[in-house]
């Protein structure tokens, strides 16, 4: 509830909120502020859909905030596009797929090819309202250990540059960068990539049609 207040005391100033985790659940209440006059798309890096059912009683935690925020209304599951996902929890993963999300697996993107995927972004958010939310374990831990979910056979930082400068002119309504541990990176390598890529999601809020049609 204070991040959503927050974040809506943000919008209401005219401003695009670019958000640090933390982990992933706060960004279903960032959505719900974002979200809420319509429903917006996403574009989702990461290496897990993060759209799980309640563990135990809770249903609020980091596997499970894309699913809350379609349930709430707030997040339009046929505009959004998750990249990168992989490793052995697949059967977490089913709303994605029921819902209309489209789902890029990691083993898929040296095939399909990083120009191709930012068409296919592209395609499926069109020109509304776009969420980006970037977990960092969406890089291989090659690029990032310092995150408390690693999975293997992730990106790598130029592919992860590569795709994000592409997609300048996004309608851009606000973005996260989450999952940074760096207290599990002796090198500080997870945090220099998380800071590159908050540095990129900036850079793309400039040309967002959201902030170009502002006054001033």
């Amino acid at each position: 509830a204070d991040i959503e207040a927050y974040v809506d005391s943000i919008v209401a100033a005219g401003v695009i909120p670019l958000t640090v985790g933390g982990d992933h659940s706060i960004t279903h209440p960032i959505l719900r502020a974002v979200g809420r006059e319509r429903p917006v798309g996403l574009i989702h890096i990461d290496a897990h859909c993060d759209t799980g059912g309640a563990f135990g009683q809770n249903r609020f935690h980091h596997g499970g905030p894309f699913r809350n925020a379609v349930l709430d209304g707030v997040l339009d599951p046929t505009r959004t596009i998750q990249i990168g996902i992989r490793g052995a929890a697949e059967y977490f993963w089913e709303f994605s797929y029921e819902s209309g999300m489209t789902v890029i697996h990691g083993e898929d993107i040296p095939f399909i090819g990083i120009p191709a995927i930012v068409e296919k972004a592209l395609q499926i958010v069109g020109d509304g309202p776009t969420y980006l939310s970037f977990d960092i374990d969406s890089l291989d831990p090659a690029f990032a250990p310092g995150t408390g979910t690693p999975e293997v056979g992730g990106l790598s930082t130029r592919e992860v540059l590569e795709f994000l400068r592409g997609l300048k002119g996004v309608d851009l309504v606000g973005g996260d960068v989450v999952e940074v541990a760096p207290q599990y990176d002796a090198t500080t390598n997870t945090a220099q990539a998380g800071a590159q890529v908050l540095f990129e999601i900036l850079s793309l809020m400039v040309f967002s049609p959201s902030n170009a049609n502002k006054p001033g």
